[in-house]
């Protein structure tokens, strides 16, 4: 087993989260999946309370994680809660598999099923507990006839784990196997590959961050020569230079410097226009930057992050982005912060979110909260969009994916 995988970055993981009401055998077949006590087993109605989430290499598909939750039919206050909880966590899945027990399948079930449909989620139905009764023809007959996958178990006597482990395999998304091409389409073997990557006091100390280590090992993958560079050596770098790049790629806040040193004839973008690519839909944040041109005094403005950090000095989300587009716009706005897998409830009150991002959230997590806000009617972009955007170079950094 490759030892590596505990520190794959959770945005990098295929989430596979196991669902269904109390006592349905939920944590046993977390346990018979990992092959190990992960998650308390009890006879006893409702034993997991908070979700726990176990890493797991499952070949093909590589680095997962499963997430066994409480159960959706949990009572009480803090049942309700674990129910949401439970919730937040689906909306970040890239597979459900709904555990149903040997009482076979019940009203909220089909209403679970209801839902998860609603999300486009790739979901299963495991039959479990077939060591105490065989799951009735008549639910059997259900799930066929709405093209449902389903298999039968005993995570007990760990009975059929291995068909739903191949089952799991063939509800992965493609590109959960293969994940969407970072920047590696735009250059070919051979060619050079600039990153311009500042070190400066926000930095994290001692490495580059996910989105620069990303791209380079995909220029190394792809058997072409990555040259990594501060903004301030940028000139001196392209003046000795044999051969003309292929393709520069920008840290955002450093964009307007580099635009300005790149000749025109050398395509260049920034590594968050490409993991806006990469982890979402980028005509739709494209088309939220454009808000900005028509934003009025008394706008509301959400910045929303997908994890938590220490805020520094002169942080990103909590001051640059707010300075530009007030400087832009010339308006009076406001600004409101959110960081985590929540949205606020009131969403409709704003004008804009401008969203991380997204390097530690995968693409399902990602694409589930551009369409929480497309559905309440409330555009969305992103950090690198939006910097492009206020500094007058968007068109530049798009014009390498052909969106211009």
């Amino acid at each position: 087993m490759n030892k590596n995988f505990y520190v794959t970055p959770r945005g990098l993981r295929t989430i596979i989260t196991i669902i269904g009401r109390r006592n349905a055998g939920k944590s046993s077949l977390i346990n018979a999946l990992c092959e190990q006590n992960v998650a308390i087993v009890s006879a006893q109605a409702g034993t997991t309370t908070d979700a726990v989430a176990k890493p797991y290499e499952l070949f093909p598909i590589g680095p997962v994680t499963f997430y066994d939750t409480a159960g959706l039919d949990d009572e009480g206050d803090l049942g309700i809660q674990r129910i949401n909880a439970t919730n937040k966590i689906i909306t970040k899945s890239d597979i459900v598999l709904i555990v149903i027990g040997n009482d076979g399948l019940q009203e909220n079930d089909f209403e679970i099923i209801r839902r998860i449909r609603e999300m486009n989620i790739p979901f299963a139905v495991i039959f479990n507990k077939t060591d105490i009764a065989i799951p009735k023809i008549e639910d059997k007959k259900w799930v066929k006839k709405h093209n449902i996958p389903f298999v039968e178990v005993s995570a007990e006597h760990k009975d059929n784990i291995d068909n739903l482990k191949k089952l799991i395999v063939e509800l992965v998304p493609a590109e959960n196997i293969k994940n969407p091409e970072i920047a590696s389409d735009l250059f070919e073997k051979g060619d050079v590959v600039v990153l311009v990557t500042p070190v400066d006091y926000s930095a994290p100390k001692g490495r580059l961050i996910l989105p620069q280590v990303q791209v380079l090992r995909e220029i190394l993958d792809k058997g072409a020569k990555g040259i990594v560079v501060q903004d301030g050596e940028l000139e001196d770098l392209l003046g000795i230079l044999n051969t003309k790049p292929a393709l520069v790629i920008a840290d955002s806040k450093v964009i307007m410097k580099v635009a300005s040193i790149v000749p025109k004839e050398i395509p260049l973008t920034t590594f968050s226009i490409l993991f806006a690519r990469n982890k979402g839909d980028i005509e739709t944040l494209f088309a939220g930057a454009m808000v900005i041109d028509k934003l009025k005094d008394g706008d509301k403005i959400l910045i929303a992050e997908a994890c938590s950090h220490h805020v520094q000095e002169d942080d990103i989300g909590k001051v640059k982005i707010p300075n530009l587009i007030k400087k832009y716009t010339g308006k009076n706005l406001e600004f409101d912060f959110c960081q985590g897998i929540d949205f606020p409830e009131n969403m409709e009150q704003y004008s804009l979110v401008v969203h991380c991002g997204g390097c530690m959230i995968n693409r399902m997590e990602m694409m589930y909260r551009m369409r929480e806000c497309v559905c309440r009617g409330v555009k969305i972009s992103n950090y690198g969009v939006v910097i492009s955007k206020t500094q007058g170079v968007l068109d530049r950094v798009l014009a390498p994916l052909g969106l211009t």
